[in-house]
């Protein structure tokens, strides 16, 4: 998703091993120095996530850009972000490229130009919180 710089996962590698998983690249991640961070974390980071057998999306891939959508929905049912946040940063990153958060980026067109409609913030919030609930039940697509 580009949401985090390769120290960030540097980081959440040693608390992953501090909260008891472990794998051979795990543990290769875990070791990167901060200098090292930036280069082999992309070589390792696919086999780390290979061996806890969690999914690894290739950049850019459709896929990848729906989970990527699918997380950020479920940081905002989770009260990490605001509905306003969740429109604004999937419009940012797909536009209106992405069909199946399509509606959210309309809903963000929306919150600009609340001013000239009859909607209120709220109405809109709402409609966000729907389409994130989508979102975090749509079924995941094989890679």
């Amino acid at each position: 998703m580009g949401e985090i710089c390769a120290t960030d996962v540097v980081t959440a590698a040693c608390d992953a091993l501090v909260s008891g998983l472990d794998s051979p690249a795990l543990r290769a991640l875990a070791a990167c120095t901060q200098a090292e961070a930036d280069y082999d974390v992309p070589d390792i980071f696919p086999s780390a996530l290979d061996e806890l057998g969690l999914t690894f999306y290739t950049v850019g891939s459709v896929a990848g850009q729906e989970a990527a959508a699918r997380a950020l929905a479920t940081q905002m049912l989770a009260r990490e972000l605001t509905p306003r946040e969740l429109a604004s940063r999937i419009h940012e990153r797909f536009g209106h490229r992405l069909p199946l958060a399509e509606r959210l980026a309309e809903l963000d067109d929306e919150y600009g130009i609340l001013e000239y409609t009859d909607r209120t913030p709220a109405q809109i919030d709402a409609d966000v919180m729907t389409e994130a609930l989508r979102l975090a039940q749509h079924p995941r697509v094989s890679v």
